[in-house]
């Protein structure tokens, strides 16, 4: 599975009265304000390499390309929208874009798998919600399968963020993830003619939704003052419920660990 990122400033309601310095952060609101006419934004990219399970519940890995894509501030006919420092911290309440890629599953590569249908690869887009004080990021986030599973999932989590040296940002906090039961039944359910044609070593299971993973992400981020950065970050999950308890979680392992690298520039273009 490819791991992409997407923050993407929407909507912006802080709750600070003001900007402020302090333990070594830039402390700003992400804002609407006016400026000079014209159209342009502020964003960065990056590309690298992730490693990841083959499927939901593998106990194998591949690895395959990442994408960073994130979003920081636009000024369209002089109304600027986001914040125009790259490595500000955007404290209060923030609505973010939320995207994720989930790779297909072809059960033909997997002898473990022999009987089950293939799963088409799937285009997570939503929205998410964020807060961030002092040392803390909470966020929610929602999104929707456009393509493959076609149903609703989503993410909940905190940060604890501290800056160890100037430029430097880590970021350590838990993760819990949850899907409805047609997400789950897609890549951990078992039907019986599935059961049927895996010659019964695979039992016929129904998968119900609810909260299917559990852990916790690390995360590293070095910003260089050319505008070019290093980040990187690693996540491990449980999965629990029916996610934990499926068969084909039994034949590969519960226990789900990503790894990415990336290396980001920040670009700025047109009139901002």
């Amino acid at each position: 599975m490819t791991r992409v990122s997407m923050i993407l400033p929407l909507l912006v309601a802080p709750v600070l009265a003001h900007a402020q310095e302090a333990d070594g952060y830039s402390y700003s609101q992400p804002r609407m304000s006016s400026q000079s006419s014209g159209t342009g934004a502020i964003f960065t990219l990056g590309a690298g390499v992730a490693v990841a399970p083959k499927y939901p519940g593998s106990d194998e890995f591949t690895t395959g390309p990442d994408m960073v894509i994130r979003f920081h501030a636009l000024n369209y006919n002089g109304t600027m929208i986001g914040n125009t420092d790259p490595n500000a911290r955007n404290m209060g309440f923030s609505v973010s874009g939320s995207f994720r890629y989930v790779g297909e599953r072809d059960t033909s590569e997997y002898p473990e798998l022999f009987g089950m249908d293939d799963v088409e690869d799937s285009i997570e887009l939503g929205l998410g919600l964020n807060y961030e004080i002092d040392n803390l990021k909470l966020f929610s986030d929602v999104r929707y399968g456009v393509t493959g599973h076609n149903t609703w999932v989503g993410e909940v989590g905190a940060d604890f963020v501290t800056q160890p040296m100037e430029n430097l940002t880590l970021t350590m906090g838990p993760r819990a993830f949850w899907g409805t039961e047609k997400f789950a039944q897609t890549y951990y359910g078992v039907t019986a003619a599935e059961s049927a044609a895996s010659g019964g070593a695979l039992a016929a299971f129904d998968a119900d939704g609810g909260f299917l993973s559990a852990g916790v992400e690390l995360g590293a981020r070095y910003s260089f003052d050319s505008g070019w950065g290093l980040e990187s970050t690693l996540r491990y999950d449980k999965l629990i419920s029916d996610a934990g308890d499926s068969p084909i979680t039994k034949v590969g392992s519960d226990e789900q660990w990503r790894f990415n690298l990336d290396v980001t520039r920040v670009f700025r273009m047109g009139a901002i």
